[in-house]
């Protein structure tokens, strides 16, 4: 990062300038540590717990509420978002009248659970809808003017869910149907012509509400609706039933974990824990997950599983497999669903490979990172653009060729907004449509235009200090011995969890320490066992060690003592619970 020559940085963690995987280690900074201790002393509370209490701004005050977080206390009024007064009359009018309802969702994640929410709140009143859910590779993202004429002939009612915001042509082709959006994606300058557009990130909201996923405002929109019901002394279904969907869909589609998105994925986890939905019983039976659900599950062993239906195969089969309440027709769908992301990952290594081969060639120190490729298919393109962005500390985009015309995905780095800059490529003319959230967004470009187009966006991401910072710092919580790693101790800070994007799980690092076991598991992965020779040995897991210098150093560490660094869990295997630390990186002492 380039810094001004009269500011010093502080100095680094353990003395690590340059780690294994070339980082700096960053520790907590004086004020941190002062607050910390004064917390530990005013709450009683364990110091490491304190650390990553002060990293999010918690006060003393504040702690006990922080750890105990309720809906109750943080869940906003849905009226306070605009229109949703509007979409909530015209649903439960909808609904009383026996109209026709089509529900139009995204092909992802949380296109997938919005849809799941309304078609379950729905069957528990005998009522049904139409799902419809575009192909991606035929239909593209969103609505579209052939699928929203067909639907608006037979339904009274056409609900828009993690899509529709800049739909203006398609939602107006919709003759003699009422069009509700709700979404959460990035709002232009004019909205469509539908009854009712609810969205966060609309230009004339707030903004305070903009980090809650498609889901949350469909279930926002529940909530209202039930109120209505119970205004003219009808009993709604139980909302609380549906958080385990909220809290797929927020991990999944990387929404910060902040705020009431917190508690929504807190009490959905404790929900999906309950194994009542039979959809993501057979999906967890089917990804052998054999402990309790944690945002970890949700965002790389179930999310990728809903999302590979969309990305390679049926569209629908995610939104299906959230809403049925046949076991058997879960466990089909589950299963279908794991032979499609088996595929996805070959489908992704080949492409990975390509994309990161001609980025290199390109330069990896500009503000953006890209990559274009005949054939590359459409449902991979995101998933390899947060590869690179991760190997490269830099926003990305990958787009595949076909026929003249790409399609691409990009992911964003925090602190510059993605959505945005391609939004105004979009309206400047380079890119046919574009748009998305400020970490993750969609284009389509005409071929003759891609270079100028990237050339464009790059500029467009500089002024915002894209392409300023080295590999990333890493960020540690404090220093632990490790007779301190107790798994009561993990059990205490997970109580400040869930952990995910926005709220990063704390990260700590044992120094001086001795490696007793080191062994390559799989292809990648990393088993050590090490300790600083006081306390106890502790195991840690380095997934992907072998796709980096990681794992030969440590594998070959010939006595050497390391610093390790990474993030605490609890290990479940034959009834035994044990600390584990999910290894990160690692330094010479």
């Amino acid at each position: 990062m380039s810094l001004a020559p009269d500011i010093a940085l502080p100095p680094a963690f353990l003395g690590v300038e340059s780690s294994a995987t070339g980082r700096r280690w960053v520790g907590p900074s004086a004020d941190e540590d002062r607050l910390a201790e004064a917390m530990a002393q005013t709450t009683r509370l364990p110091a490491p717990l304190c650390r990553t209490l002060v990293r999010r701004g918690v006060t003393p005050e504040e702690a006990a509420a922080f750890l105990a977080p309720t809906l109750r206390e943080l869940l906003p009024d849905p009226l306070s978002l605009r229109d949703m007064d509007k979409a909530a009359a015209r649903f439960l009018d909808a609904v009383k009248r026996r109209q026709k309802i089509a529900v139009f969702a995204d092909y992802d994640v949380d296109g997938g659970s919005s849809a799941a929410l309304l078609l379950t709140w729905l069957r528990q009143l005998g009522r049904d809808a139409t799902l419809y859910i575009p192909d991606r590779i035929d239909e593209g993202y969103g609505p579209n003017v052939p699928a929203m004429q067909a639907l608006a002939k037979d339904h009274d009612l056409i609900v828009c869910v993690d899509c529709g915001t800049l739909s203006h042509e398609p939602i107006a082709a919709a003759k003699g149907a009422d069009v509700v959006v709700l979404d959460h994606h990035l709002g232009g300058e004019t909205l469509p012509p539908a009854l009712a557009v609810v969205n966060p990130n609309r230009q004339d909201e707030s903004g305070d509400l903009g980090h809650l996923c498609a889901a949350s405002v469909v279930f926002l929109m529940l909530v209202e609706v039930n109120r209505l019901m119970r205004a003219e002394d009808a009993r709604g279904p139980d909302l609380m039933a549906l958080l385990d969907l909220v809290a797929l869909a927020t991990v999944a589609d990387v929404a910060p974990l902040i705020g009431v998105n917190r508690a929504l994925v807190r009490q959905g986890l404790k929900v999906m824990a309950r194994r009542e939905r039979p959809g993501l019983v057979a999906l967890a039976d089917v990804a052998r997950m054999n402990e309790a659900p944690a945002p970890y599950h949700l965002g790389f062993l179930l999310g990728p599983r809903v999302n590979a239906g969309g990305r390679i195969g049926q569209a629908d089969l995610g939104a299906r497999l959230l809403s049925t309440t046949d076991p058997q027709e879960a466990r089909a769908l589950a299963d279908r669903l794991d032979e499609l992301n088996t595929e996805r990952r070959e489908i992704e290594m080949r492409v990975r490979d390509a994309a990161l081969a001609q980025a290199e060639e390109r330069g990896l120190d500009g503000p953006l990172v890209w990559a274009a490729g005949e054939g590359w298919h459409p449902g991979v393109v995101g998933i390899v653009a947060s590869r690179l962005k991760e190997a490269t500390n830099r926003p990305a985009v990958v787009i595949g060729l076909e026929g003249g015309e790409g399609k691409g995905s990009g992911r964003s780095i925090t602190g510059v907004d993605l959505g945005a800059s391609i939004q105004r490529v979009a309206a400047e003319g380079l890119l046919l449509k574009g748009g998305g959230h400020k970490m993750a967004a969609g284009l389509t470009v005409a071929e003759d235009k891609l270079e100028a187009a990237m050339e464009r966006l790059g500029a467009l991401l500089a002024r915002q200090g894209a392409g300023t910072a080295g590999p990333a710092d890493l960020r540690l919580d404090g220093l632990l011995m490790t007779g301190a790693a107790t798994v009561d101790l993990i059990e205490q800070i997970e109580a400040a969890g869930p952990f995910g994007a926005g709220a990063a799980a704390p990260r700590f690092a044992f120094a001086d320490q001795a490696i007793s076991f080191a062994k390559r598991i799989g292809e990648s992965h990393l088993k050590i066992s090490f300790s600083d020779g006081i306390g106890p040995k502790v195991e840690a897991i380095s997934f992907g060690a072998f796709d980096g210098p990681l794992g030969p150093l440590l594998e070959g560490h010939g006595g050497q003592r390391f610093h390790l660094a990474g993030r605490l869990e609890i290990n479940s295997w034959g009834g035994r619970r044990r600390v584990q630390l999910r290894l990160e990186d690692a330094a010479r002492a």
